[in-house]
């Protein structure tokens, strides 16, 4: 068994020791998906699978038992289709090459699983990421209940495998730390060179489009290895930028105006997940450099606040103090209207310009499994009522961060025409993101290879 190929056994011998006498765990991966006439989409595996396995073909599934047991099931090796799809490891290698001790074809699994279920206590498997999977696993059941006269016991509890999963991925070990970082370094080159781009062609006098940045963005991450984008990129150029999730398309990009891109690549199955705001032809404006160094304040007090020992909304609690400040210093909120910094925050009346959170884990899925509330907490909860929709919210403890634990940072401002609202603000919408990896003393920022300041940018767009 490889080194590579270690890792996976021995995140399986991590799961199997939590699945409890007589526990056993079925985890598919993802199926293909149908795009168009003859045409799929781009096959991109299940994290869950990936994670306990490292294979990335379609139409497997992993079967572990509480004693580390790993069954695979594959696609047969088939010459025929391999001349249309590709390779295939097929299960005689899967066992040698991914370090499970048996394989069998995909073919088999309707008939080999419910011997496999047999006698156990608790079935295990991912509760409503599969459709049709849990009517799958009823059907095996049925099948070992069948065969309860012969003296088969039939498994007599079921348990959701996303609880113990999601604890796992979410702190990250030295061989995931090490794909996110180079993940980062290959977003931040992207980055770079969308904003140089964007300068050079509008000094030239060419017309500029969003998607001559998007293309940028793409040639990078696949120029440099990466297998696809971490998510739908976001080239917001103009107002654009106020559109939360808004797709990068044909909206000319103006001298004068901001352009927001919010992209990352996704490297051997890894996210990475950055957003810079820059002014499109190198130079911010003054309501633009602003607003701009407020939201830059902000992330550095998130940043400040990102550390073992802290709780997940520490970095959020750091960011708004700093908008809500801002915002009655330059004028887009009135304090004669909504009070002091405070009164901002109590009654969310920052919400008009900053309307999600600072961060959200980051890992194998750009907004990454694992629980925002402290588990060793959950019955410490109280009720509170949301200022804004009157909703009753339950409060409970968030995650106390620990080290190897992944999170963006992004802060944000985007300014819609309203009245009260000065105009040398509107349409301006920006977002600074990095990602943090949690230490014991801070957090370590894999993405800093894009510059941050307001200054560096402009030098950066100069050359």
């Amino acid at each position: 068994m490889n080194s590579t190929a270690s890792v996976y056994a021995q995140r399986r011998a991590r799961l199997a020791a939590q699945l409890g006498e007589g526990g056993i765990a079925i985890i598919p991966t993802a199926p293909e998906r149908q795009r168009n006439r003859d045409n799929n989409f781009l096959y991109r595996h299940d994290s869950y699978f990936y994670y306990l396995t490292g294979f990335t073909e379609p139409n497997a599934c992993l079967v572990l038992a509480a004693d580390g047991t790993s069954t695979l099931f594959c696609q047969p090796k088939d010459l025929e289709r391999e001349i249309w799809d590709g390779y295939r490891l097929g299960p005689d290698a899967a066992v040698s090459t991914l370090g499970v001790d048996a394989a069998y074809s995909t073919n088999d699994l309707s008939a080999r699983m419910p011997r496999l279920l047999e006698n156990s206590q608790c079935v295990w498997f991912p509760f409503a990421t599969h459709d049709g999977l849990a009517a799958r696993v009823e059907g095996w059941l049925a099948k070992v209940r069948a065969r309860v006269r012969f003296g088969a016991l039939c498994p007599t509890a079921q348990g959701d495998l996303c609880a113990l999963l999601d604890e796992m991925r979410l702190v990250k070990d030295a061989h995931e730390l090490d794909i996110m970082r180079r993940a980062g370094i290959i977003s931040a080159r992207a980055h770079v060179r969308a904003m140089q781009r964007s300068a050079r062609m509008l000094r030239a006098g060419e017309d500029v489009r969003e998607y001559h940045l998007d293309a940028e963005l793409l040639h990078e991450f696949r120029q440099s290895g990466a297998q696809y984008t971490a998510y739908d990129s976001i080239v917001a150029a103009g107002a654009n930028a106020c559109v939360l999730h808004y797709r990068a398309d044909k909206a000319p990009v103006r001298k004068g105006e901001l352009v927001l891109i919010d992209a990352g690549c996704e490297l051997d199955g890894y996210a990475s997940d950055i957003t810079r705001t820059f002014p499109a032809d190198g130079v911010f404006s003054g309501p633009q450099r602003a607003l701009y160094d407020l939201v830059l304040e902000s992330q550095n007090a998130a940043i400040a606040a990102t550390k073992a020992g802290a709780r997940f909304n520490d970095p959020h609690d750091a960011t708004l103090a700093v908008l809500a400040q801002g915002m009655l210093d330059l004028g887009l909120l009135d304090a004669n209207k909504v009070g002091n910094a405070q009164d901002v925050i109590d009654s969310r009346a920052y919400f008009q310009f900053y309307m999600h959170r600072t961060g959200h884990w980051l890992g194998m899925d750009v907004h990454d499994c694992g629980s925002y509330v402290e588990p060793t907490e959950l019955g410490d909860v109280n009720e509170r009522t949301d200022p804004l929709s009157g909703e009753t919210i339950k409060n409970r403890p968030s995650r106390i961060l620990r080290p190897g634990m992944v999170t963006t940072l992004e802060p944000g401002i985007y300014v819609r025409p309203a009245p009260g609202v000065p105009e040398r603000y509107h349409h301006i919408g920006i977002r600074i993101e990095d990602d943090a990896v949690v230490t014991e003393s801070g957090c370590e920022l894999m993405t800093r290879g894009v510059p941050v300041k307001a200054d560096d940018i402009e030098a950066l767009m100069r050359e």
